[in-house]
């Protein structure tokens, strides 16, 4: 069913039988009107319909589901008068110059008729509409509840006690002489890492400073391995508190920016990352220095595992734009507040 939609199949077939059926309510007077004034009806009316409908689906009822009442209302009632009128107009021309009528040259004679005609299809089509809607959104769901059943089950095999794990980092940590401080505070950030994977992130939703916390500990554990000519920055607003975000949706392109991050001897190394609120929305810009040899793969299983997630959890209300540029890569997400 999915891939029925994807290929608009639901549009060709109903503009298939809505004008099969005009052509065949019309049909009697191709001998008495010609074939060019019977192909140009069917061009006209449906060409007007095909213009409200649009409108009405495309533009009124998006405005309607954002709250914008006056704009949508507004939108629908306007693409019902110019179908009206458009068609009054046809009708005008059809009565005088190829029928001859003069009893039904009025400009308004078939207005009642052409606003039944409009309002009947645009019910017609907005039921469709919002009926293909609601299956896409309940298909959503299911995959989403699909990937998170897959999820936990892979979490399931690949689990290690934490228990366990967390008595040998601190094995670990009290083994480390005192004196070395910066050995004691990385093995602290890697278990603060470890403890929010293992127990926070089974949540649908986490409060975005545990995320930017959660950033800035794996930043500080790569910055280790990395050389003096590399510079690491991350920007963060302080009106960033007190809403939620997924868990962990924002680490694949900080992952990406450390393994693609360019090794240049004569010049500075950068990787720069910025989090900001924009209205209602997180804006996340991410932009690191390359090598000439580095190509994105639009194609590859991170971006496409990263791409898939964010369709499951926003379906078409976030927005992500990848560039690759001379010697740079940067990365522009905006997603709305859970």
């Amino acid at each position: 069913m999915s891939r029925f939609f994807s290929y608009r199949l639901d549009h060709i077939i109903f503009w298939t039988l809505t004008v099969l059926f005009h052509g065949y309510t019309r049909w009697p007077s191709i001998n008495q009107v010609g074939v060019g004034q019977f192909l140009l009806e069917l061009v006209v009316r449906n060409g007007l319909l095909a213009g409200a409908i649009y409108t009405t689906i495309l533009y009124s009822i998006p405005q309607l589901n954002k709250g914008k009442r006056a704009a949508g209302v507004l939108g629908i009632v306007l693409a019902m008068l110019l179908y009206v009128a458009g068609k009054n107009a046809h009708d005008v021309y059809f009565n005088s110059h190829v029928q001859n009528d003069p009893e039904r040259q009025q400009f308004f004679q078939n207005s009642f008729y052409n606003f039944s005609i409009v309002t009947f299809y645009l019910a017609f089509a907005t039921t469709l509409y919002l009926s293909k809607q609601w299956y896409l959104q309940r298909e959503r769901m299911r995959q989403v509840e699909m990937e998170k059943l897959n999820t936990e089950l892979a979490y399931l095999r690949a689990q290690i006690n934490p228990h366990f794990l967390f008595n040998s980092i601190n094995t670990i940590y009290f083994q480390i002489d005192k004196q070395n401080t910066a050995a004691r505070e990385t093995l602290e950030k890697f278990s603060e890492m470890l403890r929010y994977q293992l127990y926070e992130c089974a949540e649908a939703s986490i409060a975005i400073e545990k995320e930017i916390q959660y950033l800035k500990n794996y930043m500080t554990l790569q910055k280790l391995r990395l050389g003096k000519r590399h510079e690491v920055v991350l920007e963060t607003e302080v009106a960033l508190k007190d809403f939620f975000i997924p868990p962990l949706v924002l680490i694949p392109f900080v992952e990406n920016a450390f393994k693609h991050v360019s090794h240049f001897t004569d010049k500075t190394n950068t990787i720069r990352m910025a989090l900001s609120r924009v209205g209602n929305t997180l804006q996340f810009t991410s932009v690191n220095t390359t090598d000439n040899s580095y190509k994105a793969e639009p194609g590859g299983i991170g971006l496409k595992n990263v791409t898939r997630r964010l369709d499951l959890l926003y379906g078409d209300r976030y927005k992500l734009e990848i560039k690759t540029e001379a010697e740079k890569f940067s990365v522009t997400l905006l997603i709305p507040f859970l």
